[in-house]
């Protein structure tokens, strides 16, 4: 519900004069309102006695007649409007009247001349007394001491850009006398102007990182539905292959039944025509055991009868084998020891060119972290010889005559970028084309430079080189190398968080991952170290070439580096 005073407009009780209610309100001859303090005031300094706002001039200087109705109205709009005032208090982080006692209230403006903020009743003093009218009021601030020139005293008005504080009139013209200085409000302009150009920038960082959220997110997606796929296809392909070999199997065993019941059903006829024989021969045994119990003459005419030879079969022809004909069981193992062959081929052609895929996707997300590498002059092996640019170094033959420095290698022709990794993720290219020995890596910027530097993670160095003997080896024996062939080109990428030092062939032949450092933990900032190898005569003559990283083109399959 709406108070009682904002029913009623403050213009209808403002003096023209001061701007404020009426205080105290008189009427003048041509029936205008004001203060009394206000109209006396305005007369005494002028030589017109006239109206301040119809202009009509008064030969005499009237006395102003009190109006009674309304300074009655205008004092009880003033308890209203105070009484309003004393129903809001300052809200946190508001600046505070510094006059109110008990419950503050927000302060409406601050008195640069009496340091103080008044809330709106506590200002009144200040637009009606003449003397305090002088005073400069601004928008309410705190800590008001921090705008008063503590040397001088006085308002601290204008800024030094060139010693980059705010100074008072005083001061611009005595130490600050031949300093670049403007007016405070136009330093104020012109930082506002640069932080909402920096505002414009952060914003627009902000968008460009949540477009890349967005690619990252909408690539994993990518990534997991291809995966999907690839397992769905690889799950088929073992499926099949086991419905194969099962159905190998059962026509295996199949078969090698069939031939069983047959060898049975053989068996059982041959054991079946015996038994008829060997029945009939018993029956002729038991007769002729008859025969020779008889009488001569009985005997002698049944001889003709039983001297014919007995009519049975030759099993002597017959042989009874003790295992299977293994023939067509060979040949269906062969035909499917054939056929696993074909798909473990096919298979692992497959997983060979997929994770080429792969390796070929992270290197493509690493160069994505490619920083430009320079290498440092004064850490330069005395016999090696840098490019103009800092982008080469081969080796020399002849020891140079150069300046004495701490950071220079005394003993190994090795050399160091001049930038270093303190944090996140680096990857730089170096070309060893025709390099017959060489090492490359990074550094902790307290290795060993003046003797003998022995090539090991825990001496603050993790490296991939190549020797003389045309081998290739990690200054680590617990990494192990995966190369394909010799690299023209190598990549080097180091993650500082997770404690990772990554090196890739990345020539365009031979995208490959080669070793990785793992398991580490960094405590000091690391440097690109470049080993040359040592003159061979003209076997070595060759430089290492810190190339530009060109990316790859082409989908990510989003492949993570951590």
């Amino acid at each position: 519900m709406a108070s009682p005073c904002s029913l009623l407009s403050e213009e209808q009780f403002q003096c023209s004069v001061c701007l404020d209610v009426f205080t105290d309100p008189v009427s003048i001859p041509c029936g205008h309102n004001f203060c009394k303090a206000c109209i006396n005031g305005y007369w005494d300094n002028t030589d017109l006695c006239q109206c301040p706002l119809c202009k009509q001039i008064f030969h005499r200087r009237p006395e102003p007649d009190v109006n009674r109705t309304l300074r009655g109205v205008a004092d009880h709009f003033k308890g209203l409007r105070v009484r309003d005032r004393e129903d809001s208090s300052a809200e946190p982080g508001e600046v505070v009247c510094d006059v109110c006692t008990g419950r503050k209230r927000k302060a409406l403006k601050s008195c640069l001349v009496c340091l103080t903020s008044y809330c709106e009743t506590h200002l009144d003093p200040h637009q009606i007394a003449p003397a305090l009218k002088r005073h400069q009021l601004i928008d309410p601030v705190k800590n008001l001491e921090d705008r008063i020139c503590k040397k001088h005293n006085k308002l601290l008005e204008l800024f030094c850009r060139t010693d980059q504080t705010c100074v008072c009139q005083f001061c611009s013209e005595t130490d600050h006398k031949a300093h670049n200085t403007v007016p405070l409000e136009e330093e104020c302009d012109q930082r506002k102007a640069q932080l909402g150009k920096t505002e414009a920038k952060v914003k627009q960082m902000i968008q460009e990182r949540l477009q890349k959220v967005k690619e990252i997110e909408h690539s994993v997606d990518l990534s997991k539905r291809h995966t999907e796929r690839e397992i769905s296809d690889k799950v088929q392909v073992f499926t099949a292959l086991v419905h194969s070999i099962e159905k190998c199997k059962a026509e295996l065993i199949g078969v090698v039944e069939q031939k069983q019941e047959a060898a049975d059903r053989w068996a059982e006829g041959l054991i079946k025509e015996l038994e008829q024989e060997i029945t009939e021969l018993k029956r002729i045994s038991s007769e002729l055991g008859q025969l020779l119990h008889t009488k001569d003459h009985q005997l002698l005419q049944s001889i003709p009868f039983w001297c014919l030879p007995v009519k049975t079969k030759d099993w002597s022809e017959i042989s009874v084998q003790s295992h299977l004909p293994m023939g067509y069981m060979k040949k269906a193992v062969s035909q499917l020891e054939d056929k696993l062959t074909n798909e473990v081929k096919r298979f692992h052609n497959e997983m060979e060119n997929e994770l080429k895929k792969l390796s070929e996707a992270e290197i493509k997300i690493i160069q994505q972290y490619a920083v430009d590498v320079t290498l440092d002059p004064d850490t330069a092996y005395p016999e090696l010889i840098l490019s103009v640019d800092g982008k080469q170094v081969r080796c020399g033959y002849q020891s140079q005559n150069l300046s004495k420095n701490p950071k220079r290698f005394t003993y190994m022709y090795s050399v160091l970028g001049k930038e270093g990794f303190s944090s996140g993720k680096s990857y730089y290219e170096v070309e060893v084309k025709g390099k017959t020995e060489w090492d490359l890596g990074v550094a902790t910027e307290s290795i060993n430079r003046q003797g003998w530097l022995p090539l090991s993670p825990e001496d603050g160095l993790w490296t991939l080189g190549l020797s003389t003997n045309n081998y290739y080896e990690a200054n680590d024996s617990k990494v192990l190398l995966h190369l394909k062939k010799k690299p023209q080109k190598v990549g080097v990428f180091v993650d500082y968080e997770e404690g990772r030092v990554s090196i890739c062939d990345v020539d365009v032949t031979a995208r490959s991952h080669i070793c990785s450092f793992t398991g580490y933990k960094f405590t000091e900032k690391l440097y690109p170290y470049f080993h040359c190898g040592y003159p061979d005569g003209e076997r070595n003559i060759a430089p290492l070439v810190i190339s530009p990283v060109i990316q790859m083109t082409g989908p990510v399959l989003g492949m993570s580096v951590n």
